[in-house]
């Protein structure tokens, strides 16, 4: 049953969805739902877009299938591809919603046009179905909350791309950076060497301990905006650049079960788990390997991906003590770099605490979105 909130309306009213999907006539393309055979063809059309817009990243063949595998995902309905007369793909369009989504449902838009064939009036028609496909998606959700349509942009990247997006109402909404930390000099810049507080313990990522550190990412992340629990499945897709050997946890041995339990913020499934006797992970660091970077950015690098600490476990250094075990493992694998994306305005102020390690900013991006 969809979870109510009282002052809003249906999110049928809200979402406006129209009845049927506005025509993309320009630039002469033919247009049909993308499939798992386009796997390489999407891969060369936004690896392209990337590298003419300037974007500090590249995908690879592997991510690109993977986007394919997630069960939640209907790119028959939720996704659109143009193709000239030869059969080569010139612009694609995607609609992301999770299902997961239990404060804010969100649908996310994603795409892009060949620069060969740009400045024709495609980029505009593709992003209004974008806007009228997401709106369908709310209303479809039948989840009466709060609603947003979304759409990310690097802050350098093409002007026009974001008159287009502003054109259709989306506004500012929130900030992020990308960070890196030099690891080439650690007698100038030694790592911080953090234990955590209260007898907790770094330990190494492990299967065993996944499903736990998904419920820590729950709870971390619970007070941040924008973010939203992740399923099972949501947690375990895209790990292809995952790498489990630069990952690690803190947990707690001996976790007061009894006041956890009588704490009204633990969710219920921490409690179930705590009840079973499951290990408690009170924070994480979760490392990722994105090779086709190197070249972009012109050094390596580990990124970490996630990291987050449980809230009654705060002020703990938990999480710093996580971090400081991946950043270690960076340096003996001889990453150059150590590297993480921040919300400016993220509520446990981890972006001061990336500066006093070293962290200097690289790149910018906005989220830019439609409340409804």
């Amino acid at each position: 049953m969809a979870t109510t909130t009282p002052s809003l309306a249906p999110i049928t009213e809200r979402a406006a969805a129209p009845e049927t999907l506005p025509a993309i006539t320009a630039g002469g393309l033919t247009w049909r739902p993308a499939t798992a055979d386009d796997v390489p063809a999407l891969l060369e059309l936004r690896n392209t877009i990337a590298a003419a817009d300037h974007e500090p990243y590249r995908e690879s063949l592997e991510e690109i299938t993977e986007l394919f595998s997630a069960p939640w995902r209907r790119f028959d309905v939720d996704s659109i591809v143009g193709l000239d007369d030869d059969g080569r793909m010139l612009a694609y369009a995607m609609v992301e919603s999770q299902p997961g989504d239990t404060r804010t449902v969100r649908a996310f838009l994603f795409g892009g046009v060949h620069p060969s064939v740009r400045w024709q009036g495609i980029g505009r028609e593709l992003f209004a179905w974008q806007v009228a496909r997401g709106r369908q998606v709310l209303a479809e959700s039948g989840k009466d909350l709060p609603a947003r349509l979304g759409v990310f942009v690097e802050d350098d990247g093409p002007a026009a791309k974001r008159r287009i997006i502003e054109a259709a109402g989306f506004a500012p909404r929130r900030y992020y950076t990308e960070l890196r930390r030099d690891l080439r000099d650690l007698a100038a810049q030694p790592l911080p060497d953090v234990k955590p507080a209260g007898g907790l313990r770094v330990v190494p990522f492990s299967d065993e301990l996944d499903e736990a550190t998904r419920l820590a990412h729950n709870d971390a992340f619970r007070d941040h905006w924008g973010s939203e629990p992740r399923t099972p499945e949501q947690w375990r897709s895209a790990r292809t650049a995952f790498m489990p050997q630069w990952s690690f946890v803190v947990v707690d041995d001996a976790p007061d079960v009894a006041a956890l339990l009588a704490d009204p913020d633990t969710d219920a499934e921490t409690a179930a788990a705590l009840q079973a006797g499951e290990p408690l992970v009170v924070a994480y660091e979760m490392a990722s390997k994105f090779t086709e970077d190197f070249a972009v950015k012109g050094y390596t690098f580990g990124y970490t991906e996630l990291l987050g600490t449980r809230r009654a476990y705060r002020g703990r250094r938990a999480g710093l003590a996580a971090l400081a075990a991946g950043m270690r493992a960076f340096v003996n694998d001889e990453m150059e770099y150590a590297a993480l994306d921040v919300d400016t305005a993220n509520p446990s102020g981890a972006h001061g605490m990336y500066a006093s390690l070293g962290y200097e900013v690289t790149t910018s991006s906005t989220m830019l979105s439609i409340e409804l």
